[in-house]
């Protein structure tokens, strides 16, 4: 602990220890888009005092530390000779994520960063091998995989309610703002990235991916993109994202041999639905060629249904993720692992698109793992492309 004043120093409470374990101290960098949101749920959080707010533009870190009675400053570096805390939570635009997160895990604090987790992927790199080899946590904010429905499609991958995975199509479309930094691809993606490394039991594992974008308001950077790469089995993923639409859509459809699954982010009512219904075949077939290709073909019509989800705020279970983690009760699901898969496809993408939707391999460090560069402490969830099993 630092030196502090005598009159901040907690006194020794001589009662009865509490039950409960102490609150964990965060400082939130950034008080723009995010960081007000991250704020609010560390705020509300038994989990969690928040301490600061820091932020270059001084008078807007004040006004939002004001609105939460906690200290302000114009950079970490301040808040950390200032202040004892356990960790920082990053709200800053992605390529400064590096800079500032390896700052906080060089002064001991473990370590939450909104997505992407980094511009490039080895300087992600570099702040998981960090945090991993301090001993501390580094986690995403990816915060579809808290809300309840992506809860729930996990449980239903998992439990083989759709079986085999035959294609996955998610649309994210909107008349979104045109970001001064990344394309659309990097803006969008990521939620829909982390979503299926989240729900996928083998998690985001592609070999190579195929992008193409378009930028017809010359912007300097792609508006609207398609992505698409390979699953398992010969089945395929596809993304759609795009900031020129003006009409909202936010829906991943997932079918499989048995069910499939839609998942529409806008329809409070019913975000998730589970169609019985589909294209069957048969396991075995005595035909060949083209007359076995017309006769195997039969359409399965059964019931739908839509499971009941619990109302929660994602980001209040995605703080609650963070202490759990740092208590050691379970691994983050979102760990900086996780965001570098996510991290490693968007890579592969801005590649397919330089070399005209030509397909890019998801080939970090010219081919080199984490476990081979930093160590197999890194290797959460099995490996990454899942190299170790092969």
């Amino acid at each position: 602990m630092r030196d502090l004043p005598h009159s901040l120093i907690p006194l020794k409470n001589s009662g009865p220890a509490s039950p409960y374990p102490p609150r964990l101290g965060v400082v939130v960098v950034g008080a723009g888009y995010w960081g007000p949101n991250l704020a609010r749920n560390f705020q509300r959080s038994e989990e969690w005092d928040l301490r600061a707010i820091c932020d270059l533009d001084v008078e807007r870190a004040e006004g939002l530390a004001r609105q939460h009675g906690v200290a302000s400053f114009g950079s970490l570096d301040e808040a950390l000779d200032t202040l004892d805390f356990e960790a920082v939570a990053i709200a800053t635009p992605a390529r400064t994520h590096h800079g500032v997160a390896l700052t906080a895990l060089g002064a001991g604090k473990h370590v939450l960063v909104e997505k992407p987790l980094a511009d490039h992927w080895d300087k992600g790199a570099a702040m998981v091998a960090t945090a991993e080899e301090n001993g501390l946590i580094l986690m995403a904010d990816h915060t579809y995989c808290y809300t309840p429905a992506v809860q729930k499609m996990r449980e239903l991958l998992l439990e083989d309610e759709l079986g085999d995975i035959l294609y996955i199509d998610s649309v994210r479309i909107n008349l979104g703002l045109i970001q001064p930094d990344v394309d659309v691809f990097w803006d969008l993606a990521p939620h829909d990235l982390s979503i299926l490394d989240y729900i996928l039991p083998g998690g985001l594992a592609p070999d190579t991916v195929s992008a193409h974008g378009a930028d017809p308001l010359g912007t300097g950077r792609d508006c609207v993109g398609h992505l698409s790469f390979d699953l398992p089995f010969g089945a395929m993923a596809h993304i759609h994202v795009n900031w020129l639409s003006p009409t909202k859509i936010r829906q991943m459809v997932i079918g499989g041999t048995r069910r499939t699954l839609v998942w529409d982010d806008l329809n409070p009512q019913q975000r998730l639905s589970v169609y019985d219904r589909g294209v069957q075949l048969p396991h075995r077939s005595p035909r060949a060629g083209a007359e076995r290709r017309e006769a195997a073909v039969s359409y399965r019509l059964g019931d739908t249904w839509s499971p009941a989800l619990p109302e929660r705020e994602a980001l209040g279970q995605m703080v609650a993720e963070f202490a759990s983690s740092i208590r050691g009760e379970r691994p983050a699901a979102t760990s900086g692992a996780a965001a570098l898969r996510v991290l490693g496809v968007l890579e592969a993408t801005s590649r397919s698109l330089q070399s005209g939707g030509a397909q890019a391999a998801v080939n970090p460090a010219d081919g080199l793992g984490l476990e081979e560069q930093f160590g197999a402490g890194l290797m959460d969830r099995g490996v990454l492309r899942q190299e170790a099993e092969a």
